[in-house]
């Protein structure tokens, strides 16, 4: 193999970035230009069929036009593709964001975004595929363990979300009711039916990469076990993250139990500390997760634990049947939402 010059090298390995961002540049413009001739067809066969008082011909136009367009340019018009297409446009009725949208999210992860039914989730994960750049499986596996539901944002009247939402859509910017969820899905952890708080730690260090997917990107680990000398007594704190969008470092505390009022002194007691010890110039106050098995909703009320800067959210070891988990996620927004709407009366 001829060898190369440190010029020369420099020189090839210019021309293959220069020919790697062309191939990037075409496949993009590709991908935007399939994904606004898909909305178009659909907005087409809507218009002047399926909403247009011939809506039994309309149905069966699609068969038609699925059996020319193989004819013509093969696979990739099947009656179900067209079909994608009718639905892309109905959800997103909008042209003007479509086309921008379409320079940033794959014609796949509008067919996946399509089947999510309520607006201000569908617009949560779109926010969430910018700026995580969440690949199509992630965007799937998101939407199936009910990330939005999850989030302390849907708890919140629907005025509010929107409101968040689109502030978060201008600004970029995430906030603490974007970052946490609740309850956190912990399946990966492998953990026996009884396990004790350092079985529960350890799972968690040893598929570490795996917790920071579930509690999200952005999050980094930094010291286990942290310890906190306070008046001669020593205090240990579990984890301790640094969240790098949010520029806050989050203390996590493991409980194997129901969440008890007592865990608040303490975690303001942590919060505290590291406020005073480990924060540096540029970072906001710290924020405290109380990881409990399950929650004791009316102590949390009481206690306005936001107040404080810490969160109470509940792990699960085992993913639920969906029916079952959203069910239990729909009560829990549920009841948030009655509590917030006392709150404002």
């Amino acid at each position: 193999m001829l060898n190369l010059g440190k010029g020369d090298s420099q020189l090839v390995d210019d021309i293959i970035k220069l020919v790697y961002e062309a191939k990037q540049a075409v496949a993009s413009t590709v991908n935007s230009a399939t994904t606004v001739l898909y909305w178009n067809l659909g907005k087409r066969i809507n218009d002047e069929f399926l909403q247009n008082k011939r809506a039994g011909y309309g149905k069966n136009i699609i068969g038609v036009i699925s059996q020319k367009l193989t004819e013509e340019y093969g696979k990739g018009w099947s009656e179900k593709q067209i079909r994608h297409c009718l639905r892309f446009a109905e959800t997103f009725n909008d042209q003007e964001k479509v086309y921008a949208l379409s320079r940033q999210l794959s014609w796949t992860h509008f067919r996946i975004l399509t089947y999510v039914k309520n607006e201000l989730s569908r617009l949560f994960y779109i926010e969430m595929c910018l700026i995580e750049n969440w690949g199509t499986r992630v965007l799937s596996e998101k939407i199936e363990s009910m990330l939005f539901e999850r989030t302390a944002i849907s708890k919140k009247p629907e005025s509010i979300i929107r409101k968040e939402l689109n502030a978060f859509t201008e600004t970029k910017q995430l906030t603490p009711d974007l970052v946490f969820r609740d309850p956190y899905v912990l399946d990966f952890l492998g953990l026996e039916d009884s396990f004790s708080e350092k079985n529960l730690e350890d799972a968690i260090l040893k598929e570490i990469e795996k917790f920071i997917m579930e509690l999200g990107q952005g999050f980094t680990f930094v010291e286990r076990q942290k310890k906190m000398l306070v008046d001669g007594e020593l205090y240990k704190l579990d984890l301790l993250f640094y969240h790098r969008r949010l520029k806050r470092l989050v203390a996590i505390d493991l409980k194997l139990g129901r969440f008890k009022a007592a865990y608040k002194g303490q975690m303001e007691l942590y919060l505290r500390y590291i406020e005073k010890n480990d924060m540096v110039s540029g970072e906001h106050s710290p924020i405290g997760l109380l990881l409990c098995a399950e929650g004791n909703y009316e102590q949390i009320e009481l206690l306005q634990l936001d107040n404080s800067g810490i969160r109470v959210a509940e792990y699960i070891t085992e993913l639920p049947p969906k029916d079952l988990l959203e069910k239990k996620l729909h009560k829990l927004i549920k009841m948030e939402k009655e509590r917030a709407l006392k709150e404002k009366k």
